[in-house]
């Protein structure tokens, strides 16, 4: 039994990358988003995802008509399906009546269906931006955020961005946006208004405006502010083939000194969510510098986005600012950055000292010298006691005639300060001839 499970957990595992995310879902993801994906076409591909093809798949006939019924009520919102793939339909429809707030007429099985999807729709969606990223499609991330957030929120494209807030229906938003002067349309304009002056809690009870009132101050309302330097330099120039930075600060103003932020409020989101932020910065052709979601809970936090300053001139990118669970409080400015030719840098000059130290061995060359040291060594004592052996070998095998040969050796040495030629000679014969 034991190498049986050991076999089916590395079997399962090895079919998921990043974030648990199916290898094959991502490589979905790779052949369906590109620089031209709408948000509309969204849930389709997000349908598609390898982790929901096993239970997606109709299994009778009762299935396709339930899923037939649905569609019709759905149809208005959804937009011309690509693929005629019962899995991607069924799935399709599930989200379009999660998006359309339409659950109730779901049987108890396709609930449980699409509670399972919702369930992986943080982490999918994240596997859609992180494509993105890969593909510097900076237009299709935004898409693949505001998808994330429509999922959170339970809405589509079309609704206000009021519906976010408890208890409003088409009644109390058709009071909240009434009138031409109403400059309060918005969800990010609506909660800094004053509580007295909010429109489309008339009708309400105390309950229920006590719950809209408290939900505006926990929906975030963000100031941004941005900076750029080079770490250690004393000035703010930015100079051709520095390392610079863009620093984002982010500060909460619904929140007080010292308070963070919680859990989103998401009632038709079936999963607790933690609120953070997606900050990018694009250049205006549509490719993605940096893109990274923060999920720093404090009321003011600062993220640093780094990278080569390009050429001399004067660049413009764009700045976004984005929730991963709210509709229409998104942030976006314009950073411009200006370079210079790093010619005009002065010229560095090596202090003395400083060249004296590259002249010094290192650590590491110090412990190899004296590791040579003590093998020329032991190298040495080697070789003099191979010479000692040779002496002592060739003393042993002398011969009478080369001990002969010797003797002869030494008397001419002796004899060399003679003058006679002839006296050498003869006394060479004589010896020889001894």
């Amino acid at each position: 039994v034991i190498p049986f499970c050991v076999w089916k957990y590395y079997s399962n595992s090895s079919k998921f990358g990043e974030k648990d995310v199916m290898y094959d879902t991502y490589s979905w993801y790779h052949h369906s988003l590109d620089d031209t994906t709408l948000v509309k076409s969204l849930p389709e591909t997000f349908a598609g995802s390898a982790e929901f093809r096993e239970k997606n798949m109709p299994k009778a006939q009762h299935e396709r008509q339930e899923i037939q019924t649905i569609m019709n009520k759905v149809r208005n919102q959804m937009q011309k399906p690509k693929y005629n793939h019962p899995i991607l339909i069924k799935g399709n429809v599930l989200m379009h009546a999660h998006l359309s707030r339409m659950t109730d007429s779901l049987s108890e099985e396709y609930k449980e269906d699409l509670n399972y999807m919702l369930s992986r729709a943080n982490s999918l969606v994240d596997a859609m931006i992180s494509v993105c990223k890969h593909q510097e499609a900076l237009k299709t991330a935004l898409n693949c955020i505001q998808f994330g957030q429509y999922v959170t929120q339970a809405c589509w494209t079309k609704d206000s961005t009021l519906m976010q807030l408890p208890h409003f229906t088409e009644k109390e938003l058709k009071h909240a946006l009434d009138g031409k002067k109403n400059t309060t349309k918005t969800i990010d304009k609506y909660i800094t208004v004053p509580d007295e002056e909010k429109r489309g809690l008339k009708d309400m009870s105390p309950e229920k405006k006590e719950d809209v009132l408290k939900c505006c101050k926990l929906i975030p309302d963000i100031s941004v502010e941005s900076k750029i330097f080079v770490d250690d330099d004393e000035d703010d120039k930015v100079y051709e083939g520095d390392l610079m930075t863009v620093q984002v600060k982010i500060t909460r103003n619904n929140l007080e000194d010292g308070e963070e932020a919680g859990l989103v409020h998401a009632p038709h989101f079936p999963f607790p969510k933690q609120e953070a932020w997606w900050i990018i910065l694009g250049t205006k052709q549509g490719k993605i510098i940096s893109i990274e979601k923060i999920a720093n809970p404090k009321k003011e936090f600062t993220h640093d986005i780094k990278f080569l300053a390009p050429g001399q001139g004067t660049y413009n990118f764009d700045l976004h600012v984005l929730s991963n669970a709210y509709i229409g409080i998104d942030k976006k400015d314009e950073v411009e950055i200006t370079t210079l030719d790093a010619s005009a840098l002065p010229e560095y000059k090596v202090h003395p000292d400083d060249a004296e130290l590259d002249d010094e061995p290192t650590l590491f060359e110090e412990m190899l010298n004296a590791n040579i040291e003590e093998d020329s060594d032991s190298d040495d004592d080697d070789d003099s006691d191979d010479d000692d052996d040779e002496k002592e070998e060739g003393i042993k095998e002398l011969s009478a005639a080369e001990r002969k040969k010797i003797e002869l050796q030494k008397r001419r040495k002796a004899a060399a300060g003679n003058d006679s030629d002839s006296d050498d000679d003869s006394s060479v014969e004589e010896v020889y001839a001894d």
